[in-house]
């Protein structure tokens, strides 16, 4: 069952320029699974409510970690004015969208903000050195929208099984990227064994049907190795 309860901020880290990542002191043991999401209340006038992910791995000891790209929603406004030691209401932990630790291949393909619970699994599966060989396609429209780039930096230094190919609108010069849009050719270009792995999906939910349609419909992948998160949490 899903705990609820009253949490006091430890740290904020901005991410991107309109990204930020808030670290909660929940107590206790860190009592989810890499992948899954909370839900974050707001106390205003009204209360203000959403799910997201949580982009720590349960590896990461203290915390537990959410991520949230800042709009102009009244919910974005107040979790932005936010300070350490301020306190959230969260409910946890929900979802599937958790790691198949008997597969040996897997592939993520992400979009911008929905990177957040493929951060978590990566950071996960790194620090527990399984035996599972990971390629990640994220895709942004350009390199200061990149969330986590240095954290992924680091995790690909640390497991020589985990691949990260960055996928940009507008390139910029220096930094490895394919130009474009994720396509068929990029994925396989890139997973040339995609018929061998598990597929991760998570974004923008129009991106993640256009994915869905790619691995299903071009690349005949089947839907069993095709796993998708269906929250709103953007």
């Amino acid at each position: 069952m899903p705990r609820e309860l009253e949490a006091k901020i430890k740290e904020i880290i901005q991410r991107t320029y309109n990204v930020k990542s808030f670290r909660l002191d929940v107590g206790g043991e860190l009592d989810f699974k890499a992948g899954q999401f909370l839900s974050v209340t707001l106390k205003t006038e009204q209360e203000l409510k959403r799910y997201l992910s949580i982009s720590s791995s349960p590896t990461e000891k203290g915390y537990i970690e959410f991520t949230k790209k800042l709009t102009q929603s009244d919910f974005s406004r107040v979790l932005d004015s936010l300070k350490p030691q301020d306190s959230v209401k969260v409910q946890y932990p929900f979802g599937k969208f958790t790691l198949d630790e008997a597969s040996t291949k897997i592939a993520f393909l992400s979009g911008g903000i929905g990177i957040t619970p493929i951060r978590s699994i990566c950071k996960y599966a790194v620090d527990k050195n399984m035996n599972t060989d990971i390629i990640l396609i994220y895709s942004n429209s350009a390199f200061n929208d990149i969330a986590f780039r240095e954290d992924f930096g680091l995790m690909q230094k640390q497991d020589p099984k985990l691949k990260v190919i960055h996928v940009l609108y507008e390139g910029r010069a220096g930094f490895e990227c394919k130009i474009g849009r994720i396509n068929k050719e990029i994925i396989k270009e890139n997973i040339p064994d995609y018929l061998e792995r598990k597929f991760y999906l998570c974004g923008p939910p129009g991106m993640v049907e256009a994915m869905k349609n790619i691995l299903a419909s071009e690349l005949a992948v089947v839907s069993a190795n095709i796993i998708t998160e269906n929250f709103q949490g953007y």
